[in-house]
């Protein structure tokens, strides 16, 4: 069996674990840890937990998609490298694993699978299309969670 894994990068994203016919198999928040950074304590994403929980996952036909991600518009600078340091490592992560991966942006995906640009109606959808699994998309902060299940759905129905 493989899978397709969708990653929806930065240190509050997520990773998602859909099966070939679309199943959710997994949702988890990023993997980060706190480093401290000009004094203050920051969250940035840990390479090796990633490639941790993916390992399982690292079967034969397994593919991902990374969320690509860029500048957005009120962002510090620290935190624009943050997070293009997030977006590569998990790209990264995947290389170094051996799983193939490829980019998505959020306006492609989110046209595709034809979602308005709001947090909120990703976490609808996601709901909606994992009843079983609604829960793991409740809460606002989860709105991650909810684009990384759907970035990897896009991906399932993009090939």
């Amino acid at each position: 069996m493989s899978f397709i894994i969708g990653i929806d990068p930065g240190a509050a994203g997520a990773v998602a674990i859909l099966e070939p016919d679309g199943s959710l198999v997994q949702v988890f928040d990023m993997p980060a840890v706190e480093v401290t950074v000009g004094g203050k304590a920051k969250r940035r994403v840990s390479p090796e937990m990633l490639a941790a929980e993916l390992r399982l996952y690292n079967v034969h036909g397994t593919t991902a998609v990374v969320e690509q991600v860029g500048a957005m518009p009120g962002q510090g600078v620290s935190s624009m490298f943050a997070f293009g340091q997030a977006y590569g490592l998990a790209l990264g992560v995947l290389a170094g694993m051996g799983i193939p991966a490829k980019t998505v942006t959020p306006a492609s995906w989110k046209r595709a699978m034809k979602l308005n640009t709001g947090k909120d109606a990703a976490r609808a959808e996601a709901a909606r299309r994992w009843p079983q699994q609604a829960g793991e998309f409740r809460r606002v902060k989860d709105d991650g969670k909810a684009e990384a299940a759907l970035i990897a759905l896009w991906n399932l129905n993009a090939t």
